[in-house]
């Protein structure tokens, strides 16, 4: 068996996956993930969150990962449900695993040790250890470079990320968040401190807060930002990021998602505070 196995090998055009091979992934960076690992092929669709590599994009859309349907998933016969930690709703993922159907739950990530438990998470579930501890080592090292940036910053700039500014409310990202885990890792310190999670913020807390750095996530649409939006709302011009335009944009995946990229968009989030601070553009 082993003698036709190593022969079928060597075959153009055969591979032999020693792991599921028809996996959903919800989530974007897990998705991102299994690209890293050298498994998108295994991929049979993806949630709408997955947006890197832009192969990704090309695989049927499953729908939003926290508002997941049972039955559409079901019907693509996966082999492995990869999930985010926030996937849902709970009672969806409780179908799915009545089903049998192998579904994975990845941890979140707030850190560096969050990421490399992501990586060998959905490593293990795909059965390649030895890739997942290649990809580790990879991430640990553009983290281990950005880590050399951050505490090259000084000052450290309070920085605030707004999630949303429909209809003139700011949605900011408080303690707890993916957005203050990026935020100290680039180096910066997050401005609001007073809540947990994403929630509103009053206009006088922004005020209060004082954020020499805004920053947001690069979005089209109608959540689509400027800089003349951000000086012509009535709390955020008079805080120091407002009052001198220093405002940071990254593409949100990027920016939130925690994985294999996170070392290089912690480095690049460093830069641009950096660069606002000295008076140039974000």
């Amino acid at each position: 068996m082993i003698r036709l196995a190593l022969a079928l090998a060597l075959i153009p055009g055969i591979t032999l996956a020693d792991g599921p091979s028809r996996v959903i992934a919800a989530g974007g960076s897990v998705a991102e993930i299994v690209f890293a690992l050298g498994a998108g092929d295994r991929l049979i669709a993806r949630d709408t969150t997955s947006s890197h590599p832009p192969e990704v994009q090309a695989l049927p859309d499953v729908g939003y990962v926290r508002a997941l349907s049972a039955e559409n998933l079901i019907a693509m016969d996966p082999d492995l449900i990869l999930a985010e930690h926030d996937a849902g709703p709970p009672e969806v993922m409780e179908i799915l695993r009545r089903t049998g159907i192998p579904v994975v739950t990845v941890p979140q990530a707030l850190d560096p040790g969050g990421v490399a438990a992501k990586i060998a998470t959905v490593a293990d579930a795909l059965d390649l250890a030895e890739a997942g501890a290649a990809l580790q080592a990879e991430v640990a090292d553009r983290l281990a470079l950005a880590e050399a940036a951050r505490a090259a910053l000084s000052p450290r700039p309070r920085v605030m990320f707004i999630l949303s500014m429909q209809g003139g409310r700011l949605l900011v990202g408080g303690t707890g968040t993916s957005a203050e885990a990026m935020i100290a890792l680039a180096g910066g310190v997050n401005a609001v401190t007073g809540i947990d999670g994403y929630k509103p913020l009053t206009d006088e807390a922004a005020v209060t807060a004082a954020p020499d750095v805004i920053l947001m996530m690069d979005r089209g649409g109608d959540h689509a930002v400027t800089l003349a939006d951000i000086a012509a709302h009535p709390a955020l011009r008079l805080t120091p990021a407002g009052a001198e335009g220093r405002v940071a944009t990254m593409d949100g995946l990027y920016l939130l998602g925690f994985g294999p990229r996170t070392g290089d968009a912690a480095l690049e989030l460093t830069g641009r505070l950096r660069d606002l601070m000295a008076g140039g553009k974000g």
